[in-house]
């Protein structure tokens, strides 16, 4: 076995979880996201200098995630622009989680909802930096965009999603919910 089987393997198995939950706060679909972790996993090991070890490969792969995930919006913003007959895309419940018996998985659900309700510039920059941990700098870096721009999306981003996590009847958002958006967002 060639040691980039190896590493492929091992990230794969020891990983693939970890990198699927990522490209789920991207896309909001588990398909959608395991088709990303695929695409980015064959981008990365079908090149000639395929990473040998764990980490590299599995930074590679994240940078992969990102690039391919955002070259796909945008020929889909694209193609909406020049289709003939425009389709209107069916909206999502406006209802709230009707109290589920683990907090913390309602939480995540209402955080991944409200994360899906971004741009697709603005939830990068928010799951980059606030659940990945990456720096306003880095971010740039890997999204090729200026410091100030990241900072901007991130700005745009949380002040969506203070939005966007109201009570489910759409008052202000509640004490509990600013919470969340607080813990979740640092």
């Amino acid at each position: 076995m060639h040691d980039w089987q190896e590493v492929l393997d091992t990230l794969v198995r020891e990983r693939g979880r970890a990198l699927v939950g990522r490209a789920y706060l991207l896309t909001g679909d588990t398909r959608e996201a395991e088709d990303l972790v695929q695409d980015a996993l064959v981008k990365v090991f079908a090149g000639r200098r395929a990473a040998r070890e764990i980490d590299s490969a599995e930074a590679y792969v994240r940078r992969a995630m990102h690039t391919i995930y955002l070259d796909g919006f945008r020929r889909r913003r694209h193609w909406a622009t020049i289709r003939h007959l425009a389709a209107v895309p069916a909206s999502s419940p406006a209802h709230g989680l009707d109290g589920p018996p683990d907090e913390l998985v309602g939480n995540r659900l209402v955080l991944a909802q409200a994360l899906q309700q971004l741009t697709p510039r603005e939830r990068t920059c928010v799951v980059l930096h606030h659940l990945e941990d990456l720096p306003v700098d880095e971010i740039a870096d890997l999204l090729a965009l200026s410091t100030g721009t990241v900072k901007r999306y991130l700005a745009d981003g949380r002040a969506n999603l203070r939005t966007r996590l109201g009570s489910p009847d759409g008052d202000a958002p509640t004490p509990e919910r600013l919470d969340l958006i607080e813990r979740r967002t640092r």
